[in-house]
């Protein structure tokens, strides 16, 4: 497959944030940079195939896009899994779904979550399915869709335990047949969402899947329905339905407690170091100077930082890797770098490339990883990966496209 690229070539008056075509190798577009993310566009292919696979024939596979496509960067993704046949994608707020339009994705766009009677002349603008929860956002979109000639399509969602967005079983099945009736508009789906996909004692789903199954039955005209999500996808065969609802699996991380080889991570995060220094014995490095050297230490300067979405609750808890060796990071994470101890290596110096997420060698640090040693969940640390690291999209090492922040 030939990923589209933006006829467009980087250059110095090129504005922030838009896209710059590559015909060089990753280390040709890297190489005066401080710090990207690479997104290995074959690894989304790959797990695009693998997920086809998991659910069989006759499910359409939802790519799930919403948080700037979990810190991978969304025009890029989003285009991709256009290019890669995914049935269709789910944003979280109508702003994405625009965003997603803007890049020239044309494909079917869902957006899952809550909109306003407001959003609804954007909806119809750029064709957005939205998860519809009241009567007001449906008029709205009914009234913009008929005097612009069009379908608006919506969702409606049932709260079936989760209690988060959606609308209880009374009032969706009210909701739906209301809506039914409203001129240039179709209700075509309906969903929920599982409260426990990825615990080890999921039962909780059979008590959600029984509420949203009588939602069906007494909603059998509406012909689209999905409740899954990447661990409900692949442990649940029956919840499948429809559709499935596939994020943090797509770009090759299995969520917990599913079984999921096969899945190849798609994100690598690198860095140049930036400065080389000798701390002597006794003396302390980085705020609060929390970290002091036994015995004089080399350490490296990272420029990746919290306001990159590398946490402070990382500090002294990580290590990186440098020339497929790792090494520990040292005192606190500041905002825009850290430091490493690299006083075991031969020979470390600025410039040298620095891998806190991906491969190096024959050694590799996995998002799982990084979240354990935060304390938190890889979907946080994978969604908090910020706009002003460049996402250098690239096949076998070949640059297809480059996002800068």
């Amino acid at each position: 497959m030939t990923f589209p690229v933006p006829d467009r070539r980087q250059s110095a008056g090129r504005s922030p944030g838009a896209p710059a075509a590559g015909n060089g190798s990753l280390a040709d577009f890297t190489n005066e940079r401080n710090a990207w993310i690479e997104v290995d566009v074959g690894a989304l292919a790959a797990n695009v195939r693998f997920l086809r696979e998991a659910v069989g024939s006759g499910v359409e596979l939802i790519g799930v896009v919403k948080a700037n496509a979990y810190g991978h960067g969304a025009p890029g993704v989003g285009a991709a899994l256009e290019g890669l046949g995914v049935d269709r994608l789910a944003v979280a707020w109508v702003g994405e779904g625009v965003a997603l339009r803007q890049a020239g994705v044309r494909c079917p766009v869902l957006v899952l979550g809550h909109a306003y009677p407001s959003d609804a002349a954007a909806a119809v603008a750029n064709d957005l399915t939205l998860t519809c929860h009241s009567a007001a956002v449906g008029t709205e979109l009914s009234r913009e869709a008929w005097a612009a000639g069009r379908t608006a399509r919506v969702h409606i969602k049932v709260d079936t335990g989760l209690h988060r967005f959606g609308v209880d079983l009374e009032e969706a099945v009210g909701l739906a047949e209301h809506l039914r009736r409203f001129p240039g508009l179709e209700v075509e789906g309906l969903s929920t969402h599982m409260a426990n996909a990825d615990e080890e004692d999921d039962s909780f789903s059979d008590v959600q899947d029984a509420l949203y199954r009588e939602a069906l039955r007494r909603l059998p005209w509406i012909t689209f329905r999905h409740v899954a999500n990447s661990a409900t996808a692949l442990r649940r065969p029956a919840l499948r339905y429809d559709g499935v609802r596939c994020g943090l699996s797509l770009y090759g991380v299995a969520p917990p407690n599913t079984p999921a080889q096969g899945l190849r991570p798609v994100l690598s995060l690198r860095a140049r170091v930036a400065r080389v220094t000798t701390v002597p014995d006794g003396e302390g490095a980085s705020y609060g100077l929390t970290w002091r050297a036994a015995g004089a230490r080399t350490l490296a300067l990272v420029p990746v930082g919290y306001a990159d979405g590398w946490r402070r609750s990382l500090s002294g808890r990580f290590t990186v890797l440098v020339g497929g060796r790792r090494y520990p990071g040292v005192g606190r994470v500041a905002m825009d770098q850290f430091l490493v101890d690299v006083s075991a290596a031969a020979l470390v110096r600025e410039g040298d490339v620095v891998t806190l997420i991906g491969m190096d060698g024959g050694d590799g640090i996995g998002v799982d990883e990084i979240a354990g040693q935060a304390g938190t969940i890889s979907w946080e640390i994978l969604a908090g990966l910020q706009a002003r690291l460049p996402r250098v999209f690239h096949r076998e090492g070949a640059v297809q496209v480059i996002f800068d922040g």
